[in-house]
């Protein structure tokens, strides 16, 4: 797998509906999906986040294997999941070899786990790959504007989020470029045991420490050339406005959503 497929982070330009979507709508719509995603805990329940995920993909015009690239980096995690949910749940025994006991109440769990993760990469994926990191950040911005009154730094706290957001593609990109270097001067990150794996990681670690906080002084830097002095007295080419086709997709959603809800 190559690193720099991440698609987290990552932003495609269009103008679909879901593109023309407000961010606001968009925080909204995969906040609450991913609280639907944590009640539910039946079949029929993952298979409407499932057509959920399928409706957004149309709806912003995306090819499924961009959401496909941003699970590559889970693998491994789905796969320690389904492990300890399939062989750590009691329930009938289906195998058993010594300690190791594995049930079908696990197996079933293991699948549901699994397909969870899925779909909460899947639905966070979404956001971001139709919502640009300058909307991301005025939305942001304006859903913590009431936490000002407490103390709150709205404007840094949204910038702070989507710098990191943006970076997650830059960095992955930038862990290969390293990887590559060193595989060039012999080192070996696909031999070896699962431990000689991970210790042959740690080299890589200090470089791209280093060229993170390089980055991080490029922009930090950059904004300063800029005048960037933080959100005080700081105006918007572009306002945030809530459309008809917003409070309809969100009234839409609150229904199926409520509606699974009810039923459970």
């Amino acid at each position: 797998m190559a690193i720099g497929e991440i698609a987290l982070g990552q932003y495609v330009p269009g103008d679909s509906f879901l593109h023309r979507l407000d961010p606001r709508t968009k925080i909204g719509l995969v906040t609450g999906f991913i609280v639907l995603m944590f009640v539910v805990e039946t079949w029929w329940g993952y298979g409407v986040g499932a057509g959920m995920v399928a409706l957004g993909l149309v709806a912003g015009r995306l090819s499924p294997r961009w959401v496909l690239r941003g699970l590559r980096p889970i693998v491994v995690l789905i796969a320690i999941s389904a492990v300890l949910n399939a062989f750590w749940t009691e329930g009938r025994t289906l195998w058993q070899w010594g300690p190791l006991r594995l049930t079908a109440e696990g197996v079933e769990r293991a699948g549901m786990m699994g397909l969870r993760l899925v779909l909460l990469v899947a639905g966070a994926s979404l956001l971001t790959l139709t919502t640009s990191p300058i909307d991301l950040t005025d939305a942001i911005e304006r859903l913590l504007t009431p936490l000002r009154r407490v103390g709150v730094p709205a404007h840094e706290l949204a910038m702070m989020m989507s710098i990191a957001l943006r970076f997650v593609p830059t960095l992955a990109e930038e862990a290969e470029r390293i990887m590559k270097a060193q595989m060039a001067r012999g080192a070996a990150f696909d031999r070896g045991s699962l431990w000689a794996r991970a210790r042959a990681l740690v080299p890589l670690l200090v470089p791209l420490f280093v060229s993170a906080f390089r980055r991080a002084d490029d922009l930090a830097l950059a904004m300063e050339a800029r005048c960037y002095r933080g959100g005080e007295g700081r105006t918007r080419l572009r306002q945030l406005r809530m459309r008809r086709r917003d409070w309809a997709t969100l009234v839409a959603f609150a229904v199926v959503a409520g509606g699974v809800g009810a039923v459970l």
